[in-house]
């Protein structure tokens, strides 16, 4: 569920990102949801084990991220405070429910977010990119509703594994989500490179990752 860091604006950025940034960012907003199905299996299942593992990865995320670019965007930012939140809560009622339902609970928020703001005539996810693509608005809406249908469609898909499936089809559901995340945000450059406002072709747009 962690996103991927935009190109460049057409002014040019005093402070230019090092080579090989978006994949740090990547690997940064990824690491917590695999050390925590890692940390699972290599414990024997122990999901409380897991959890303390998922906390701390978390907060380890959300301190490398700010290191690396001097700033932590808002997607990567909700989704640790929520792993964060729920995870603790696991430990605190030594309880596997909290940090599955963590998974429903962002994505369904984003969902209607996403499709909510469409809705009332905005493009949430222009305002969370700002000036790091020009696209019509038309576009930006189309986008929108993308990333609200794909949020709807991973929340969905957690409560019917979560609960009719076990606790180990449930990590593996889990962590099978970040390649589909991933390879669904990859599938939005062509629709934005299609779209992408004259002056910017040159450029290479990278969606929010979708990744939570």
């Amino acid at each position: 569920m962690t996103d991927t860091p935009p190109p460049a604006s057409p002014v040019e950025d005093p402070k230019p990102k090092p080579k090989g940034a978006a994949w740090v960012r990547t690997a940064i907003d990824y690491g917590a949801p695999v050390a925590f199905g890692v940390a699972f299996f290599a414990t024997g299942r122990n999901f409380q084990t897991a959890t303390w593992v998922l906390v701390a990865a978390s907060a380890l995320a959300l301190i490398l991220g700010y290191v690396v670019e001097r700033r932590v965007a808002l997607l990567p930012l909700f989704s640790g405070v929520m792993a964060l939140i729920f995870g603790a809560l696991g430990l605190v009622f030594h309880s596997d429910v909290f940090v599955k339902v963590k998974v429903t609970v962002v994505n369904a928020a984003l969902a209607l977010f996403m499709i909510g703001g469409v809705v009332a005539g905005r493009a949430p996810l222009k305002a969370l990119m700002g000036e790091a693509v020009h696209l019509p608005d038309a576009a930006w809406r189309t986008l929108t509703l993308r990333y609200g249908g794909y949020f709807a469609f991973a929340a969905v898909a957690n409560e019917l594994v979560r609960l009719t499936q076990t606790t180990d089809m449930w990590v593996k559901f889990r962590i099978g989500l970040l390649p589909l995340a991933l390879l669904f945000s990859l599938s939005q450059v062509p629709f934005m490179m299609k779209h992408i406002a004259k002056g910017d072709e040159a450029k290479t747009p990278e969606p929010p990752d979708a990744g939570f």
